[in-house]
């Protein structure tokens, strides 16, 4: 494996989360830097770095800030989505704990930038521990005049900002970027119809910016070493690093900042030590649960950026990266994936309300040995209906989960039909399955999932 590039958001340095570690290695200076140029110069710079989005969509940030309107008397915010629910995805609080002061500089970059005055990180409800450890070094940044009304004396500037942290109540779709302004604004987390866009009315009616928290946290990287260098490290339709969260069955799970096109073979075997037991590698979710799976037979020369894996009919998503290995139940992870993305839905649009229900449903009917080969092709016919026909991407995240186990791996799940069995644990990924036992199939879906 090469290393041959820059950590960029996860240096190996110590206590680099405290405030005077991170100035002794140069934090706040790229803000100061970015003082020095216009606004324009700023985005343009951003441009020229390829940066795409690390939420999910991979849309080119500099593109997303440049729709943010110019000369206009009215208020302008920017939210930063540390939300994090995907399940598979643990790669954000990775920033929180180890590099935050880097997330609030570059919160201010963008914020010089935008003309914000004033920016909101909205973190998941459960991320008790990470929301106080960026409480804390913002709180900081606050007391060093690094941040708010007392930057202007620290920069020698006529420009402030004010950051606040936003804290989730446990709601998955509150990811999806109108309803987490939404839920900001005090109200449920519906998603909103675009147009209008976030960029026009978003926050309060006014001009909002959306971006992830890997995201922001690139820029200061990208202005320390320069758009073209930044450009040149990874594939270059997908350019930079990730940080890739790979969990599951490797012997070294974990977040590792790697460069983008990385062979998945590469990642899998070389920086996480392989499968337990040198097992075969059954299925992989290459980005998040929501992203389409890949088999483990067609994982050879397959590159992790989102150029590569399009062809493949699958995304690199979060960079959240599943392992499972030949003993995995794939009928029991699509029942479990299947069973959390019905609970997350909002409701408000009849195709993903309905159409997650039905899809459990048929997931449950397999899982307890009462379905028909007619459920299979019902997985794939109402995942079909769903894809496309929602207000937000909920809808297509959950078609594309279940579909994809259901046509990737259709001789398990029709087998399960044939043979009728019952599965044990059905929500755990576990390769053994038994017949009928004391445990009804409701208490063994109480058992605590491990995907």
């Amino acid at each position: 494996m090469t290393n041959d590039f820059p950590k960029l958001i996860l240096p190996e340095i110590p206590n680099f989360h405290k405030l005077e570690v991170y100035r002794q290695h140069g934090g706040y200076e790229q803000f100061r830097k970015a003082l020095q140029m216009s606004p324009d110069e700023i985005i343009n710079i951003v441009k020229a770095s390829g940066l795409r989005g690390r939420g999910g969509a991979c849309f080119p940030t500099g593109l997303k800030w440049s729709f943010m309107p110019k000369n206009i008397d009215k208020p302008k915010y920017l939210a930063v989505n540390g939300d994090e629910s995907e399940p598979g995805s643990f790669k954000d609080r990775q920033i929180f704990e180890s590099n935050p002061h880097q997330l609030i500089e570059g919160i201010l970059v963008a914020a010089y930038a935008m003309g914000i005055k004033a920016s909101y990180i909205y973190i998941r409800g459960e991320y008790h521990k990470w929301i106080n450890l960026l409480q804390a070094a913002l709180d900081d940044a606050y007391a060093a005049g690094l941040v708010g009304e007392k930057m202007k004396k620290t920069f020698g500037i006529d420009f402030s900002t004010d950051i606040y942290i936003h804290k989730g109540a446990g709601a998955y779709i509150c990811g999806e970027e109108t309803a987490l302004m939404n839920s900001i604004e005090g109200k449920r987390g519906y998603p909103r119809v675009k147009p209008p866009f976030p960029a026009q009315a978003g926050l309060w009616g006014m001009p909002t910016t959306i971006n992830n928290v890997e995201t922001i946290a690139t820029v200061p990287a990208i202005l320390r070493i320069g758009a073209e260098a930044y450009s040149k490290i990874g594939d270059p339709g997908h350019p930079g690093t990730l940080l890739f969260g790979v969990s599951g069955h490797v012997n070294k799970p974990g977040v590792y900042e790697l460069p983008t096109g990385i062979l998945l073979t590469e990642l899998i075997y070389d920086v996480c030590g392989g499968v337990p037991g040198g097992k075969k590698i059954k299925a992989i979710i290459p980005g998040g649960s929501s992203m389409p799976c890949l088999r483990g037979d067609e994982i050879e020369g397959i590159r992790m950026d989102e150029e590569s894996l399009k062809p493949h009919g699958t995304h690199i998503g979060t960079a959240g990266v599943m392992v499972m290995d030949e003993d995995t139940d794939v009928v029991a992870v699509a029942l479990r994936i299947g069973r959390f993305y019905h609970h997350e839905s909002c409701g408000q649009c009849t195709p993903c309300r309905e159409g997650c229900g039905w899809m459990e449903n048929s997931l449950r009917r397999i899982a307890r040995g009462e379905a028909a080969i007619t459920d299979v092709d019902m997985l794939v016919e109402v995942a079909n209906n769903i894809e496309g026909n929602t207000i937000c991407a909920f809808g297509d995240a959950a078609a594309w989960a279940v579909r994809g186990f259901a046509v990737k791996f259709r001789d398990e799940f029709v087998a399960a039909v044939k043979e009728k069995r019952v599965f044990v644990a059905p929500n755990v990924v576990h390769s053994k399955r038994a017949t009928r036992n004391n445990l009804t199939f409701d208490d063994q879906m109480k058992y605590k999932p491990v995907v």
